[in-house]
């Protein structure tokens, strides 16, 4: 089944996953933390799906916003939150690896679980040439990714409301990989766990620089509810790893 079915299948569940624990007190702030100011920026969301970064990053000061999602359904989602709240976040539909050219070039890029969805390196490349292509000179791009080094047989982030599986299958970029949200009722998602080394080959063959994996922090919230002993499994095999690079 491609993303975009995927995808459109959850649809509306999909804005759930942000009150799940690893979500909520690791992945969240750290990649907000990561991508920092945004005032009065443009900023480009590749992969928004229900535009929940958009919308933030809105709220935060960014002048311009667009969204684009290869699901129908995650766009319909993200405009319907949009009529309800107007913050002024575009959204459309598009496939990253066959980007239409845009009106404007942005200055910050984001990228959210995208690159785990191409099938193959080529397929990686055109998504990092059309994500460089449509950046400023010198903008910033921000991945958040499952970290290539998370050990399937190694502790797991169950506790902290996912599960993580290989199913099995294999792609040229990597294993092929069974996410669970442990909602009620639980959303399954497959994708694909890229090596390092294609993330790095792809995104310096599409023109970045200064590539930096950066890891999740849990806030201090996460210690203060859960307590420190709680995340003991996180830290030991960290389900995510970000990474940030320049135009």
């Amino acid at each position: 089944m491609s993303a975009q079915q995927q995808y459109d299948e959850i649809g509306e569940a999909y804005e759930g996953f942000k009150a799940l624990p690893l979500e909520q007190y690791a992945v969240v702030p750290s990649f907000l933390a990561l991508v920092g100011d945004v005032s009065g920026k443009s900023v480009l969301d590749l992969a928004s799906g229900t535009g929940f970064y958009s919308r933030e990053f809105k709220r935060r000061g960014a002048t311009d916003v667009l969204g684009i999602d290869i699901s129908g359904e995650m766009v319909t989602v993200a405009r319907q939150l949009e009529e309800q709240n107007p913050l002024g976040v575009r959204y459309e539909v598009g496939d990253v690896s066959e980007l239409r050219t845009l009106e404007q070039r942005f200055d910050v890029g984001l990228a959210v679980q995208l690159l785990n969805y191409a099938q193959d390196i080529a397929t990686t490349e055109r998504m990092c040439r059309n994500a460089h292509g449509s950046l400023k000179p010198g903008g910033a791009f921000f991945l958040l990714n499952q970290s290539p080094d998370f050990r399937f047989d190694g502790p797991s982030p169950e506790k902290y409301g996912f599960r993580s599986e290989l199913t099995g299958g294999e792609v040229e970029t990597g294993p092929q990989v069974r996410t669970t949200a442990l909602l009620d009722p639980p959303v399954s998602f497959v994708a694909n766990r890229p090596r390092r080394e294609v993330y790095e080959a792809c995104l310096k063959a599409a023109g970045f620089s200064e590539l930096t994996w950066v890891p999740l922090e849990v806030s201090e919230a996460g210690v203060r509810e859960f307590g420190a002993d709680h995340w003991a499994d996180f830290h030991a095999n960290p389900p995510l790893e970000m990474l940030r690079c320049r135009a």
